[in-house]
């Protein structure tokens, strides 16, 4: 609340130093978030822009990502946040994120894009209840701050249960489903583990009992 840009109350951090004439570089250090991608997708093209943006209007500093999901970009001074806000939502087309005692940012896991154990479509949710709550984000409104995460599945990939207040997460449903020729095949290395990607490091041979059905913590298999 101390410092912002026009028609937001939050999003931006203010940070002052105790002693500006004695180190007038970090008189001004506010911190800004930037609401991140669903996913955390980048193209090379939008960090370019984005890191040639904060090298101009700010120190350069980037934390990818704050434990709240956020863009973290560290230090700039208040002449420069209106023009970094302009810059960042006409020329970058992304807004800013939450800070204060808000709706902070919701964040995301992968979700069905690329992971095989999601069991809902955790982009689509983390984008409808975005825009539903926008108010919420940018007009700090409750007594403090609160957080939805969203996570596919228990693996918790967003750390959910750790940094929200409110956790979204997938669960299966249905009865367990195993395809035993999948299985089979896997065990006897005509599927490659991990899809390939320890290809060259011998383990041993597979062991079905002892690797999974085992570590089944229902003991369901």
């Amino acid at each position: 609340g101390i410092v912002g840009v026009f028609g937001y109350g939050g999003g931006v951090i203010g940070r002052y130093c105790d002693q500006p004439e004695m180190f007038p570089g970090v008189a001004h250090f506010h911190t800004i978030r930037v609401n991140q991608p669903g996913g955390k997708y980048y193209s090379t093209e939008y960090l370019k822009k984005l890191t040639d943006l904060w090298e101009r209007r700010g120190s350069g500093i980037t934390n990818m990502h704050g434990s709240t999901g956020d863009i973290i970009l560290l230090g700039t001074h208040t002449p420069q946040l209106e023009e970094f806000f302009y810059e960042l939502t006409h020329d970058l087309g992304q807004d800013l994120g939450g800070s204060g005692s808000n709706l902070r940012t919701p964040s995301d896991c992968l979700g069905k894009s690329r992971c095989e154990y999601a069991c809902y479509d955790t982009q689509a949710l983390c984008f409808d209840l975005t825009n539903e709550y926008q108010d919420y984000l940018h007009r700090p409104a409750f007594p403090y701050k609160f957080k939805f995460k969203f996570d596919g599945c228990p693996n918790c990939c967003v750390a959910s249960i750790a940094r929200a207040d409110m956790s979204f997460i997938g669960t299966w449903k249905d009865d367990i489903r195993i395809d035993p020729k999948a299985v089979a095949a896997y065990v006897g290395g005509e599927l490659k583990p991990n899809a390939g990607a320890h290809s060259g490091r011998d383990w041993g041979a597979f062991d079905i009992q002892k690797e999974v059905v085992g570590l089944c913590p229902t003991r369901c298999m």
